[in-house]
């Protein structure tokens, strides 16, 4: 952390002004002129087991001629983070919350980010909710925001959750069946998820699936399994929603001629790279980049080959390059995200652990109080490109991590004897990951004539947690 030049402890200030955010909580989430109060809804959150830091929370309404009414209630992080607090600044200068597995290094302080600010469940919290309605065909036709006091009825986990809606005929997990009426709303969410779904693949959105292999920590700290989240509708459900209310609040910033920072992903200039590959599986794609027509590549290959379909991801995700934020001002065209197939995009459904999201939802409320915007657009420029340069060094801690965490897990098996798949073969050298544990390392010995996509056997010979270093021999 300290490498990539991020501030591992929060100064003397900004603890200080954490342990006095309980005062302050106690005095603005009370019902008042222009707040909404919206606590008997029932809300509810899905997200891991182990979160604390919940950002959001939804809730369903069917209406008339069939459309459904989702009310996406975000944390009003900026109520006890005022702008240039001393918490203010050092989240501004990490911009993200980075997770470790072993370590998690919070953007905000804990007594905030997992307690006063976060929409744990049975407590009153300030929200900032993007009121949607969409109709039978998948399409948002309204939408508004407004400030709410509101209190979370269940926190739901994504497994329980993903497998119950996933399996016919399966019972729900406890914590939806202790909510009367849960049980019918998360299937009215479920429904809408579907419609959201279904018009993004419709419109061209990717929907990728790669290994990000997190490691599993037993009390005492050693790592004893390597975790991948399986995508559910559970999943699906969330990140449905959270795009929906992305572009509902770039749509809501831009028709009122104020500048947002963008969440972009441009058309890939290594388009004709990806063309290539696609060949090389037998598909055919145009020679221009067209988002529909590289999903129903994908979905086509997810379906063929599911074993190596989140390598193919992987191969796709670089090709089309990483996001970044970038400051779209009042009037000027969007680059637009590529990989979700919109053209206004931004990030603010998770100001907890996000900075853009905490800087976007100050810009929303000064919208709806009639105040003056509390940024510049030069202040705003600043602030995206800081942002894109700290989400990259956080992805690169990650990383190390994650490979560290590998090879500290096999550390104790050199020897044994692997199954897996070559994802990688240049100049640098040939990469295999493992099926079970899904770690993946060098092919220092035998490596000859191995190429991507080969279905292999290898066995383990070194490890090096210090650098992250697996290296494994053809059997």
């Amino acid at each position: 952390m300290n490498e990539t030049g991020f501030e591992t402890d929060f100064p003397p200030q900004a603890l200080q002004e954490a342990q006095a955010a309980d005062t302050r909580a106690a005095e603005v989430a009370v019902p008042t002129e222009g707040l909404l109060d919206l606590r008997d809804l029932l809300w509810s959150s899905v997200d891991n087991d182990d979160s604390r830091d919940l950002d959001q929370i939804e809730v369903a309404d069917a209406l008339p001629d069939d459309r459904i009414r989702i009310r996406v209630g975000i944390a009003d992080v900026d109520a006890l983070v005022p702008k240039g607090s001393a918490i203010d600044q050092h989240a501004g200068a990490n911009t993200t919350s980075i997770y470790l597995g072993i370590e998690t290094f919070s953007m905000l302080p804990e007594q905030l980010s997992t307690d006063l600010t976060s929409l744990l469940p049975g407590v009153d919290r300030l929200a900032i909710v993007t009121d949607m309605v969409i109709d039978p065909d998948g399409n948002v036709v309204s939408s508004d925001r407004y400030r709410a006091l509101v209190r979370n009825q269940a926190k739901l986990v994504y497994e329980t959750v993903g497998r119950w809606l996933d399996t016919p005929g399966a019972v729900p997990p406890p914590a939806v069946v202790a909510v009367p009426g849960m049980e019918e709303q998360i299937r009215l969410q479920a429904k809408a998820m579907g419609r959201l779904r279904a018009l993004r693949h419709k419109s061209g959105a990717l929907d990728f699936e790669t290994i990000e292999a997190r490691p599993v920590v037993a009390p005492g700290g050693k790592v004893v399994d390597l975790a991948v989240p399986t995508k559910d509708s559970a999943r699906f459900l969330i990140e449905s929603f959270m795009v929906a209310a992305n572009v509902a609040t770039a749509t809501f910033l831009e028709g009122r001629g104020v500048p947002v920072i963008q969440r972009v992903v441009r058309v890939p200039k290594r388009w004709p790279r990806i063309v290539e590959l696609a060949g090389t599986m037998g598909y055919d794609l145009p020679g221009y980049p067209d988002a529909k027509a590289l999903a129903g590549f994908l979905d086509a290959q997810r379906k063929k080959d599911p074993l190596r379909f989140p390598d193919l991801s992987l191969s796709v995700v670089k090709l089309l390059g990483s996001g970044e934020y970038t400051l779209m001002r009042a009037g000027a065209p969007s680059d637009g995200h590529f990989g979700l197939a919109v053209q206004n995009y931004t990030h603010s459904t998770a100001p907890n652990r996000r900075y853009p999201d905490l800087v976007t939802q100050r810009m929303v409320k000064a919208l709806l109080a009639g105040e003056a915007l509390p940024y510049s657009d030069d202040a705003l420029e600043q602030i995206a490109a800081h942002c894109t340069e700290r989400e990259d060094a956080a992805a690169k801690v990650e990383r190390r991590l994650r490979k560290a965490a590998a090879a500290v897990l096999l550390t104790d098996r050199i020897g044994a004897i692997f199954e897996g798949i070559v994802t990688g073969a240049s100049d640098k050298g040939i990469y295999v990951r493992l099926l079970s544990p899904p770690a993946e390392g060098r092919v220092v010995h035998g490596e000859r004539g191995m190429d991507v996509g080969d279905r292999v056997r290898v066995r383990l010979v070194a490890t090096d947690p210090e650098k992250g270093f697996i290296d494994f021999a053809r059997v």
